[in-house]
């Protein structure tokens, strides 16, 4: 790292700044948090919602949630078994309810991710996520 790099992250973890790992894991537990309830009312989790979305996109649930799950069956059937209960999905395949659902739930997710991003522009949005997909590539 350049004497250059090493000052900016100095200036970023002084005084009252966090470094970076620690808005990472607090983004993602507060998004964790609101997703939920977002879902909860229509007695939904963040991972079912994934399913259902995998399922309409032709993907096979499994593979999806995979990075979730840990290739857990456990935990694939506990999040897909309450959807086919629900008559939403058939195996991967999502059903004609279940396409109706994730119609309406996209409405109130779409609504929510809008509250997230809010005051964000789409430019200042594509940059966090460029400059991320980088870190993440660096860690390899």
């Amino acid at each position: 790292m350049s004497t250059s790099n090493y000052m900016l992250v100095d200036m970023y973890m002084s005084g009252d700044n966090k470094p970076i790992g620690w808005w990472l894991k607090e983004v993602d537990r507060r998004l964790e948090a609101a997703f939920e309830r977002v879902l909860a009312a229509d007695g939904l989790t963040r991972r079912q919602w994934q399913a259902l979305n995998a399922a309409a996109d032709g993907q096979p649930i499994a593979v999806a949630l995979a990075p979730f799950l840990d290739d857990d069956p456990a935990g694939l059937a506990a999040v897909t078994n309450p959807l086919v209960e629900r008559e939403w999905l058939t195996g991967d395949e999502l059903t004609a309810a279940g396409s109706r659902a994730l119609a309406d739930l996209t409405v109130k997710v779409q609504a929510h991710r809008r509250e997230v991003t809010a005051g964000i522009s789409g430019q200042e949005y594509l940059t966090t996520v460029g400059v991320l997909r980088r870190m993440a590539g660096n860690l390899k």
